[in-house]
């Protein structure tokens, strides 16, 4: 059962706060940079698999072993360096390829995703060893 608690603690407190940042931030840093980029409506298939696939990355590299050595602070470290590597792959990877992508969109994105790795890690381990106790 640990393995479930870590999965969905991670996925809805992961979820939560990234849709609480879209929502506060999309129009305020990613519509005014990528407007003419954007698309109108989210395109669900790929949105929700991405929602479902990257939990599990951080309950892999991040929950499970601080659940292991019961240190909530590696569970942030190790969060942490999960969306940081993650999210510097794909800001990278646009300011490479996408005209509108600049370096103030890479860093605010960048903070937030290391940032969103780091809450929602320590979070699962914290409920994760609740539950599972």
């Amino acid at each position: 059962m640990t393995y479930l608690y870590a999965y969905l603690s991670t996925l809805i407190v992961f979820l939560l706060c990234d849709m609480a940042w879209l929502g506060t931030m999309a129009s305020r840093l990613y519509r005014p940079t990528l407007s003419d980029i954007l698309s109108t409506e989210v395109n669900l298939p790929p949105a929700i698999a991405f929602y479902l696939i990257y939990p599990i990355g951080l309950v892999v590299f991040a929950v499970l072993p601080a659940i292991r050595s019961e240190s909530l602070a590696q569970a942030a470290l190790s969060g942490a360096l999960f969306g940081f590597f993650s999210y510097m792959t794909y800001d990278l990877t646009n300011q490479a390829t996408v005209r509108n992508w600049t370096f103030q969109l890479t860093l605010l994105d960048l903070t937030w995703g290391t940032l969103l790795g780091a809450m929602s890690a320590a979070a699962a381990c914290l409920i994760t060893a609740r539950l599972a106790a």
